[in-house]
């Protein structure tokens, strides 16, 4: 599979505590990937700066091979609570788009004339995830994706990324949704590292124990 993006030397901390430092990595086109590690320790700083959204304290680099659209979906979705459905995801002229998101509505049993301050978290997860998918990105960085979820919700998310063609970053609690959606796993090990393993969550946390048992 070809390599899809190169970072190489990026680094980030927060006063005196480091998350990372001088970490590098290959991601390949298609990808599934999990970023694991204990709350506060650099996961969501990681995924910032590969959306673009914050920068490396060291510099280093971060190169895509091709021109990418990158989809980024975070913990917290902010929106304007008087706006429809439609008024707040559907765009002005793009309408390939607005038939996408039509259509996941629809999977979600959501109407694009439903009020934001009628809906359940669990709703407006939905809708955030509408806002994600319809874009067809081909680079998905998803933080927390199933909070609020419900079944049928997660269920049809699990099936749209196994279906999904493209390149996935994945940060959940969630090792059995993880089990479901990733190949690769990505951890932070402490001291600043990240580490790589191949398979899903269940391979990570075997090939973990077996390590600690030698």
């Amino acid at each position: 599979m070809p390599s899809f993006l190169q970072v190489e030397n990026i680094s980030k901390s927060y006063g005196p505590k480091v998350l990372f430092e001088n970490i590098a990595f290959n991601i390949n086109e298609g990808d599934k990937i999990a970023l694991i590690a204990p709350n506060g320790t650099g996961k969501t700083s990681l995924m910032r700066i590969l959306a673009g959204e914050d920068k490396s304290d060291s510099g280093g680099s971060i190169r895509f091979l091709k021109e990418v659209r990158i989809a980024f979906l975070k913990q917290e979705f902010e929106y304007e609570p008087e706006n429809t459905i439609a008024e707040q995801i559907f765009p002005q002229d793009d309408f390939e788009y607005e038939l996408r998101a039509r259509k996941i509505l629809d999977e979600f049993h959501l109407k694009p004339e439903q009020k934001m301050s009628e809906l359940s978290g669990g709703e407006v997860k939905r809708v955030a995830l509408t806002q994600l998918l319809a874009r067809d990105a081909d680079f998905l960085i998803m933080d927390e994706p199933t909070n609020h979820l419900d079944i049928e919700a997660l269920c049809w998310l699990e099936e749209f990324l196994a279906a999904y063609k493209k390149t996935v970053m994945i940060v959940s609690h969630d090792r059995y949704f993880l089990d479901r959606t990733v190949r690769r796993i990505f951890s932070f090990e402490g001291n600043g590292v990240l580490a790589q393993h191949e398979g899903n969550y269940t391979d990570y946390h075997n090939h973990k124990l077996a390590a600690t048992n030698i």
